[in-house]
């Protein structure tokens, strides 16, 4: 048989089928009595009061808004309560701390789901020892009281400071500690993966990472 007949013939036979798929939801809503259009509303509605509810709950914990640490021991605490934290190590006097401030600050209330917080790394050695934090600014992500991943320097954000929020965003939904379709082959503005860029690896060290000049005032 011709090889163009065959893709035909398959062409027609996927058409068929998702005609009868589409006849057949068609025909159950037509036999749909009051009744059970009644309980799919129902259904529905209390689907939305459960998520309007959750939604307050988290507000309630700090979510929607990119808030302070101010002491080491309440970040474990934190991690525990929230099930996805961004948690941003920083230092006032390096100015691409502020860089990632500003990004966070637009992000947190757009993701709801995640509790965005920073804490300054110099009154937290331990926890900086801890997670091996040594190089400012990084990104610790948390998912389920786990670190997920770090964004260490710019690496992962085009290595440039003028990155649009919308890269940060992509890097975030690579860990999956933000709902964002995140292509790892297509970042935002730039037509290639960025250097260092790791997708949904699991977690690395953090710490010995070569950017240094990430740390400089």
């Amino acid at each position: 048989m011709d090889v163009n007949k065959i893709v035909e013939q398959q062409v027609l036979q996927a058409a068929q089928a998702v005609e009868e798929q589409i006849d057949a939801e068609m025909s159950r809503l037509d036999n749909m009595d009051e009744d059970d259009l009644d309980r799919i509303h129902q259904k529905r509605l209390a689907a939305l009061k459960k998520q309007a509810s959750k939604k307050q709950e988290l507000l309630q914990m700090g979510h929607g808004q990119y808030t302070e640490i101010p002491e080491e021991k309440e970040f474990f605490p934190i991690c525990q309560k929230s099930p996805r934290v961004v948690c941003h190590f920083y230092r006032e006097s390096t100015f691409r701390c502020k860089i990632v401030d500003k990004h966070l600050a637009i992000l947190a209330p757009k993701h709801v789901g995640t509790k965005f917080c920073k804490i300054d790394a110099e009154k937290c050695k331990w926890l900086c020892e801890r997670l091996k934090v040594r190089v400012l600014p990084t990104i610790c992500l948390v998912i389920d009281g786990k670190t997920k991943d770090f964004v260490v320097g710019f690496d992962d954000l085009g290595g440039v400071d003028d990155f649009p929020t919308e890269m940060m965003e992509w890097r975030l939904g690579l860990s999956g500690v933000i709902d964002c379709d995140a292509d790892p082959t297509n970042p935002p503005t730039l037509g290639q993966k960025p250097k260092g860029a790791r997708g949904k690896k699991a977690i690395r060290g953090g710490g010995d990472d070569s950017d240094d000049d990430s740390d400089d005032d």
